[in-house]
This record gives C-alpha cells, sequence and structure tokens, in this order.
C-alpha cells in the first residue's frame, strides 16, 4: 500500500489478478468444470493461486472471473491483518450468495473454526500451498473434464496471473522469525528455501515466454538459504551457491529486470549492491524496516539492530548512488510513546526513503503483540498516521521533482485512452508511483523505452518518449 492511499479498510489485495482473469477468460460453452477463482493478499498468496489454477487448467477447467459463470469458486484467502481477514470472510460470503459452491484456500484456511462460524456451507477449506488438496477437492465436487492435451495447452510457464511482460518468482517459503505483530509462521511455518536450480529454470522459462521483469519474493529474501546452509546446487552443469548473491548474479546474467522484495538490512545485502550499481540486478530493495525506536524494534522482535541500519543505507548509497528503497512502518504499536514516534519521523529525514508505505497498527488474532501492555489511543494512532504521511509525501515530491529533466528506462504496463502507462526502475508494480506518457500510444505492454521526466506530483511521473541516450540512467 501507499501512503498518499491510505484507507483503514486497505489490505494486501492486488488488483492485477482479477483484471488478469477477466482479459483471459474461457469463451467455451461451459460443461460442468469452470472455476471461478478469487486470489486475495500479496504476491506470495498469488503465486500460490497461479501454481492451483495451473493444476487445473492442464486438467482442463476452464477459470472464469465471474461468480454466475462458475461452477464452483475457490477463494484463496488473506490473513495477515484483521482487514485483510475481514475482507477474506466477506469474500467468501459474497461467493456463497452469488454461486453456492465454494473452496476456502490460503493463510486464513489454518483457522477453520472461524470460517466455519462464520460461513458453515463451504465446501472445503485447507491452509496455504496446499496446491494438490485443493485440486482433490475440486475433484471432489466437479467432475474432472475430458481433457485433450493437443488441444488445451497450458504454457510451460504454467497459468500467470500478471501482465504477460512481468512475473512474481518466490524463492522460498515460511519465516524464522518471530516478530509479535505477525501471525505468518504459524500460518506458512518455518523458512523452505527452493532448490537454487529450480528458481533458475523457472526463471529462464519465464524470460523465453516474454518475461521482461523478475519480482523477487519471499517471508525473507535475504535468509534465502539458510535452512540448507547455504549448499551448493546445480544449473546448467554449473555449481552455484543457495544464497541471495549466488542467486541474483544468475539471475543478472539473464537480461531481465530483478527486482528484490522482502529484504531484511542483513550483512549478506552488502554483497549484493555492487551488482545493482553494475546493473545487473535493479537498484531497487523492498526493506520492511516497519519502525526506527530501538526499543520499539525490541518490543516488535524484529531481526535487524536500528542503530546500524541507518550506516548500512549510507553505505549503500555510497557504493550504489542510483539506489532506491522503498519500505513499510507501523505506527501506533503497542508502548509507543511520542519520544518513540518522533524517532520514526527523524528516520525519515535522514533517510530519505523514495517509497514508503504505512499501517496503523490493529491486533490480530494470535499475535503475541496484543498482550503488550500501554496500547495507544485509536485517535492517536490516527494523528501520528497523518503526520508520517504529511513527512513522507514532502520527501516523496522533493525526490521526484529531482528527476524532472533526466531519462530513464521505463517499462510499459498498459495503454489507455490518454496514452501509456509505464514505471522506470524506481518503481515496482501497483505499491508504488508510476509514469504517465500522456498521448503516447506508438507503444505496447512490455516495451522498454527511454523517457524524459517532464512533470511529478507527490508519487507519479510524466515524461516523454525520447531516442537512446548514451548518457540517460540506465536501470538494466
Amino acid at each position: 500500500m501507499s501512503v498518499e492511499t491510505f484507507n483503514p479498510k486497505q489490505t494486501t489485495t492486488l488488483e492485477t489478478p482479477v483484471k488478469t482473469i477477466e482479459a483471459n477468460k474461457s469463451t467455451t460453452p461451459s460443461n460442468g468444470n469452470r472455476i471461478g477463482f478469487v486470489s486475495l493478499g500479496c504476491p506470495k498468496n498469488l503465486v500460490d493461486s497461479e501454481r492451483i489454477l495451473t493444476q487445473l487448467r492442464t486438467e482442463g477447467y476452464d477459470v472464469v472471473p465471474s461468480y454466475d459463470d462458475a461452477d464452483l469458486v475457490i477463494v484463496n484467502t488473506c490473513g495477515f491483518i484483521d482487514t485483510a481477514v475481514q475482507e477474506s470472510l466477506d469474500t467468501i460470503g459474497e461467493a456463497l450468495a452469488e454461486n453456492g459452491k465454494v473452496i476456502v484456500t490460503g493463510c486464513l484456511g489454518v483457522k477453520e473454526d472461524e470460517i466455519r462460524e462464520v460461513h458453515p456451507n463451504v465446501l472445503a477449506i485447507t491452509g496455504p500451498h496446499a496446491y494438490e488438496t485443493v485440486v482433490e477437492q475440486v475433484h471432489d465436487h466437479l467432475p474432472q473434464p475430458v481433457h485433450n492435451p493437443y488441444q488445451d495447452l497450458v504454457p510451460d510457464i504454467g497459468v500467470k496471473l500478471t501482465p504477460r511482460h512481468y512475473a512474481y518468482l518466490k524463492i522460498s517459503e515460511g519465516c524464522n522469525h518471530r516478530c509479535t505483530f505477525c501471525i505468518i509462521p504459524s500460518m506458512r511455518g518455518d523458512l523452505v528455501s527452493r532448490p537454487i536450480g529450480e528458481i533458475l529454470d523457472e526463471a529462464q522459462r519465464l524470460k523465453n515466454a516474454g518475461v521482461k521483469e523478475l519480482l523477487i519474493i519471499s517471508q525473507d529474501t535475504s535468509a534465502y538459504g539458510v535452512d540448507v546452509k547455504h549448499q551448493t546446487g546445480f544449473w546448467n552443469g554449473m555449481p552455484v551457491k543457495t544464497d541471495m548473491l549466488g542467486l541474483c548474479k544468475k539471475l543478472g546474467e539473464m537480461g531481465m529486470w530483478v527486482r528484490l522484495h522482502y529484504v531484511y538490512p542483513y550483512p549478506s545485502v552488502d554483497k549484493v549492491i555492487p551488482l545493482m550499481n553494475e546493473g545487473k540486478v535493479l537498484p531497487y530493495l523492498d526493506i520492511p524496516f516497519q519502525h526506527a525506536s530501538p526499543r520499539i524494534l525490541k518490543l516488535m522482535k524484529r531481526p535487524a539492530a536500528a542503530e546500524r541500519t541507518m550506516d548500512r543505507i549510507k553505505a549503500w548509497k555510497e557504493i550504489c548512488p542510483e539506489l532506491v528503497i522503498r519500505s513499510t512502518f507501523i505506527v501506533g504499536f503497542p508502548g509507543e510513546t511520542e519520544e518513540d514516534f518522533q524517532m520514526l519521523l527523524d528516520f525519515l529525514d535522514e533517510a530519505q526513503l523514495d517509497r514508503v508505505g504505512c499501517f496503523m497498527y490493529s491486533d490480530v488474532e494470535g499475535a503475541k503483540a496484543n498482550d503488550l501492555p500501554d496500547p495507544v489511543p485509536e485517535e492517536i494512532k490516527q494523528q501520528r498516521l497523518e503526520r508520517f504521511m504529511l513527512k513522507q509525501q514532502a520527501i516523496s515530491a522533493a525526490k521526484l521533482q529531482a528527476r524532472i529533466g533526466l531519462e530513464y528506462q521505463v517499462i510499459i504496463d498498459e495503454v489507455t485512452p490518454e496514452g501509456a502507462v509505464g514505471r522506470c526502475y524506481t518503481d515496482a508494480p501497483e505499491i508504488d508511483g508510476k509514469v504517465y506518457l500522456t498521448d503516447e500510444f506508438n507503444v505496447q505492454p512490455g516495451d522498454l523505452v527511454w523517457v524524459e521526466m517532464m512533470h511529478a506530483d507527490e508519487y507519479d511521473l510524466w515524461g516523454r518518449v525520447v531516442e537512446d541516450d548514451e548518457d540517460s540512467i540506465d536501470a538494466e
């Protein structure tokens, strides 16, 4: 989420899956095997949805974007925060009302009793990454189609819920941290890293299918390989170390934009920054700092030392001056004093982060933070959120004003009646800003074009397409 669009009811759900399913909906008559699919939550949940849909499409089931066209509906739920839980419960209820046959999966699925208390008529419930079980449940309630694999081909990259030119690549599942405000480990378990050869194979298939931007996701990208003690794997017959650096080196050789999400500021990240400066990996880090007060971070049980974070940011930018950092923060955490909050504002002033999202703290069922003393009153949370937003808004506006007159490579995401819309290396899809090319129609989604930035507001840029310029800032 972005601070400029904060809504106390907002969740982490992405809009792209809905658009993608709509754009690729089946037009063939139903034979009783049409699946309606709703993917809620973050990109990690989206990848789970893609895996389920890939198996269903491989077996010949059709996927449709509406309840009334479906013979059964699958809802992949999110349970990260209370608003996400409510969104999931509301969506399940809507699917039941409109269709009547609903299977529930995803993070909220680990709380089956809670779901059935509200919606006792759902057909089946599973937790996250239970791909095979979900497919088996579909078999129990819908006949398997007569499937001709030569007519109904599924691409080797599987079903993707993103546009053709970018894709999320999940490198691990679960998390070893026990942050007091988070219940994800109870839903998804401890860290389990995917074999590095398997990841690189998937990346190569995505490139061959036309993907130009990989968004690397996990619960903790910096910890990739810790669970297997960074053992040496193999890809194309060559040894590759199972760690963040080894993975980034190989991905950086594939000729795609590589964007890193959910990175903790461990020392291991230091080794990746030179790759960014060399243009092998996008100079972009998504780091969920969450707060700046050492006392609050200790209460949160965050895994990084606050007093070294600023030194690390400065060192990174000395190596890679074009580095962009996005982050998320929580205001109003139990025990947060005005002094703690002022430390957070001071951190924003000093860090000068490019993109920032913010949540007001709220209790999450099962989180240890619920039991902490000195809860912050709701009106104080709201005031602090507004002060935070104003502070970061000014920082963002100033940073974007500094980009006016410069040229950047932009990847086109869509072409609207007003013109093309894209992003440069500074922005990830849906969570960051955009670059608007008004009255530019001579491009297609996935095109990479050079753009001179002409205008900016607090969060977005406007520009015009220019010829390649060797003096431009190259994000590849």
